[in-house]
């Protein structure tokens, strides 16, 4: 009997994560669709097929369906950067090094790309534009110490600057990525690497 009591929390618990990430997911479809301002809880509880009361037991306001959101996809993004950005062996091309990194992270927005909309949009919270902010900021450090090894004459403002520039090309391609699909996003994918190999490749010392 003690072991079925203690079974019974748990249980409960596992209902309400899976209640969770359903409302996350129906969360970011409405997100993707009509942008944050306009999405309303009604909308990502007709969504997630339960009633607003349901989801009301779970998060207060779409605000904190937001956050949460981005927070988890925050801490997956993070492993991205560690996979995408990670130390290269000096003798690697480029090119290689430039798709390689472009693949992971392009990877990522296509099956999250509500995190484009929350990070990225004209309408977030605050607490997650500070979010964007720090993550920016850490984007460019780590283009940073990518971009180092091919720059080795470089002096510390210009590799800054030009990780910045390399960063601001890639979320003006990515945008376009995510509008587009098959061929045609795989196109918009090729013609970003391109960009940034042609901007990069003059600068590189051989």
């Amino acid at each position: 009997m003690e072991q079925a009591a203690d079974e019974r929390p748990r249980r409960r618990q596992a209902r309400g994560e899976r209640r969770i990430a359903q409302l996350l997911e129906a969360a970011a479809s409405v997100f993707c669709t009509t942008g944050y301002t306009a999405a309303s809880t009604n909308a990502i509880a007709r969504k997630a097929g339960v009633s607003p009361g349901t989801l009301y037991q779970f998060f207060p306001n779409k605000e904190a369906i937001a956050v949460e959101l981005s927070d988890r996809l925050m801490h997956e993004m993070r492993e991205t950067y560690g996979t995408a950005l990670r130390p290269i062996a000096p003798e690697t091309p480029l090119e290689e090094a430039i798709a390689a990194a472009v693949d992971r992270f392009v990877d990522f927005n296509c099956r999250h790309p509500v995190f484009f909309t929350l990070m990225h949009g004209p309408d977030v919270p605050g607490a997650m534009a500070q979010e964007h902010d720090a993550l920016h900021a850490a984007l460019v450090d780590r283009v940073e110490a990518l971009l180092t090894p091919f720059l080795p004459d470089a002096r510390t403002g210009e590799i800054t600057r030009r990780s910045r520039m390399c960063v601001a090309i890639y979320k003006g391609g990515l945008e376009l990525i995510l509008a587009h699909e098959g061929a045609e996003r795989e196109a918009y994918v090729q013609e970003l690497k391109d960009a940034l190999f042609r901007y990069l490749d003059p600068l590189v010392v051989d």
